[in-house]
This record gives structure tokens, sequence and C-alpha cells, in this order.
């Protein structure tokens, strides 16, 4: 075999009884939960803002940033709902370059996936404690979850898991939203055939049981536009929007919800076009009645410092995809909160 075993992993329970969840700390995630829960199912008016950086590489940058993110959020919190980025692991197109913080966290440290997914649920821990936000991750590895399942208030299957039926099905049994990105073709169908997967019961092995799920109602959809045939094809236009909001109408499926990415192929991997895009996605809302009951809010990719750099040198600043810097991040939020 060309494995090298290299630690025994911690058990799930064996992590959560390391880093316990105490019970008022349960109650602010449950809190949490039902905020994003209501503003999906209609009965809170506010916008979902699910923002920060492309993905962790530093405990320090990333406490930084939202400290910064939490004054804002006080000055906004009756308009908007903020849900910070605290994204653990990186998709690779190519299996190159980092991966994330629950492999190696920052580009000077040895990787451990063992050290990584403690430090991670401690990490997270200490977010809900000292600020109260609720935590957004991306689900890309499905085995991951049960280190994190009873954390985690918002949940993102990414454009190359959509259509994989083990990450459909473990929606199902989540406690919190989960939201389900178009693939990467732009191929709506499968979107919405993940959500409405996910919003059924379903039978599986999970965590070392078998177990029965009662569904996901709050599965919805996550806009991010395509990229095909080497062109960023973009899908937040108004027209775009309609269509695809009358497609989703069509299916058997309870709380509709639609969330704009602003960055990756709608902004053809311009972060700086995040604003312009959003302020164009809240103008549509306001043009048709259908598009501002269904979409529910906004994903944005935000940090410390602008742009990226993958020497890791710069604190704050992003070393994977690109990202708008905080002082941009708070013009850009003040306007939305003035806009709705």
């Amino acid at each position: 075999m060309s494995f090298e075993k290299k630690h025994k992993m911690l058990l799930s329970w064996e992590l959560k009884e390391k880093y316990p969840l105490d019970d008022s700390l349960k109650k602010i995630k449950q809190t949490n939960d039902n905020a994003i829960k209501n503003i999906l199912n209609g009965t809170d008016d506010r916008k979902l803002v699910i923002i920060g950086p492309c993905s962790i590489d530093s405990e320090k940058a990333i406490l930084c940033y939202l400290e910064k993110l939490y004054k804002i959020k006080e000055k906004i919190e009756e308009k908007l709902f903020i849900v910070p980025r605290i994204y653990s692991s990186k998709p690779r197109t190519t299996g190159q370059g980092y991966k994330g913080y629950i492999h190696q966290m920052g580009l000077e440290a040895n990787p451990s996936m063992l050290e990584g997914i403690q430090n991670t649920r401690e990490l997270n821990i200490k977010i809900i404690k000292d600020y109260g936000f609720g935590i957004a991750d991306e689900m890309l590895y499905t085995f991951i979850c049960p280190y994190f399942d009873d954390l985690l208030s918002y949940v993102a299957i990414g454009a190359r898991s959509v259509e994989d039926q083990q990450h459909r099905i473990l929606a199902s049994g989540l406690d919190c939203c989960v939201g389900f990105k178009n693939p990467m073709s732009g191929d709506i169908s499968v979107m919405l055939n993940g959500i409405k997967s996910a919003q059924h019961k379903h039978n599986f092995i999970y965590d070392g049981y078998e177990v029965d799920t009662t569904g996901n109602s709050y599965s919805h959809a996550i806009l991010r536009g395509a990229f095909y045939k080497n062109n960023h094809i973009p899908n937040y236009k108004y027209e775009t929007l309609l269509n695809i909001a009358k497609e989703y109408g069509n299916i058997e499926a309870h709380n509709k919800a639609i969330i704009v990415d602003a960055n990756h192929s709608n902004s053809a991997k311009d972060f700086k076009r995040q604003p312009y895009i959003i302020k164009e996605v809240i103008d549509s809302i306001k043009k048709d009645e259908n598009l501002r009951n269904i979409i529910k809010g906004f994903m944005i990719e935000s940090y410390i410092e602008e742009g990226f750099d993958t020497s890791g040198k710069v604190f704050g600043k992003s070393i994977t995809d690109g990202c708008i810097d905080i002082e941009t991040t708070k013009r850009l939020l003040f306007d939305m909160a003035d806009s709705f």
C-alpha cells in the first residue's frame, strides 16, 4: 500500500469531550441557527450575509478580522444578519496549493490534520464565546463533519461537491441551514436536485453508525456563476435570476431561498467587483416581487487586507482567493443596510 500512517485520529466524541460546547454557548448557537432559519423562511426580513476570507490560515488574523467585523455588525444588525466564513478547508481543482486550516495551520506550519481539526474546533468555540457569531464553513469532506456538527450554524456545499450523493444525504441530517452551490458547469438542475435530496429522509452511515435522517427543510440555493470552456458565466443578472427563480419555484421543496455569491465566477474572479454585483442584485430585488421574496442574502469574500498573496507574508491577506479589505467591507455593509 502507498499510505503512510501518521497519526491515530481522535474519534468525534473524544474531540467534543476535549473541547466541549457548554450550555451557555449552545444557547448562543441556537439563537444564531434560529435567526438564519427565520430569514430563509421569511419570518425575519433581514438579509443574511455570509462573509469572510476565502479560507482561514491564521488564528491571530481571523480573530483580528472578527474584532473589526463585530464593530460593523453592531451598527447594521437591524437590517443584516452577519455570519462569518470560518472556512477551514479549501477545494483545489488540481490538488495543488493551500488546502486549508485543518490540513495546515498556515504556510509555515507542518501539515497535520490531527492538530488542524483540534485547533479548528477550539477556534470555533472561542469565536462563539467571545463574539456570539454563528459559524459558517464549507463541507468539503463529509468525514470531517462529525467533529464540528454541533458548532456550525451554516454549511455550504461547494460547486465541486454538489453532485456527490454523500454530501446530499449528509446535509439531510444536519440541524443547521445548508446552502448548495450551482456546479462549475452552471447546470441549475444539479443544484436543485441536491436541494431536493437534502430535504428528504435518508438512511446511511455517519460517524460509525447507521443513521436515519428527517430531512433538512432549510437546504437552499447559492448562485456562484459558472466556468465553462474557459469562460466565466455569471448568474446574478436580472433576467437570469428571474429564470432561476421560476425553475426553483417549480420544484417541490420547503423554504425556497437563494443566496448570491458575489465572487467566484460571478465576478470573473475579480474580487473588486463584489460591491457592484451586490448593488445590481439589490436593484433587481427592488424591481421584482418574486426576487424580493426568494433572494435572502449574499456571500462575500472579505479580509483585513485587499487581494491575495500566496506567500502568506502579509498579515490578514488571503493566501487563496482575493478578498475586499475591511474598509471596503465596512462601506459595502453600510450601503447594503441603507438599501433595505
